[in-house]
């Protein structure tokens, strides 16, 4: 049932995602936030030692993107505690795909912490930036949930974000960010 319910956006919803996300913190272009976090488990009896995360306890870490509604687009669950989030990522399917099917800025990016690399589609933040982002779009969550607020039909949606300008610099995460930064927020 997982591909019935958590599920990558692609055309019409991944616009809807991007708008979501401009409407609420004025980030443009961003398809979703990534972050990994640590489910507590018993110690197994076999390869006890890779279980045990950077925190000492046992757990599985687990690989989590948001849409701006707080949706899960993508969940990555198989990874042993002592696994780092940047090798979750890279060995994850969406990792894989993005790698390997990026072509644009267009396409959108990811909003991830310093636990990821920084790559043409997937941009850094400062962790406490980060929070506050995940922290308000929670919040704006359960408010429109508390006041009933009608969900919003994708053809109601106004693509209000500013357009990304091209972009000919070096095609790494460092280029794209700073292409981001100085663009949207000199």
């Amino acid at each position: 049932m997982k591909d019935d319910f958590i599920s990558w956006p692609y055309n019409q919803r991944k616009n809807l995602i991007r708008a979501g996300f401009y409407e609420k913190a004025a980030f443009p272009n961003v398809v979703g936030c990534i972050d990994g976090t640590h489910i507590r488990i018993t110690g197994p009896s076999i390869d006890e030692p890779a279980f045990v995360n950077r925190k000492g306890f046992h757990s599985i870490n687990v690989q989590a993107i948001c849409d701006h509604e707080g949706r899960f687009t993508n969940i990555s669950a198989r990874w042993l505690g002592a696994a780092h989030d940047s090798h979750v990522f890279r060995t994850s399917a969406i990792g894989q795909h993005l790698e390997n099917g990026y072509q644009r800025i267009g396409q959108g990016v990811l909003l991830g912490d310093s636990g990821y690399p920084c790559r043409q589609f997937l941009i850094r933040m400062k962790p406490d930036k980060a929070c506050r982002i995940i922290i308000a779009c929670g919040i704006l969550h359960n408010i429109a949930i508390m006041r009933n607020e009608p969900e919003v039909a994708e053809e109601q949606l106004i693509d209000n974000q500013p357009q990304m300008p091209p972009y000919n610099g070096p095609q790494d995460g460092k280029g794209i960010r700073d292409h981001f930064a100085t663009t949207f927020f000199a």
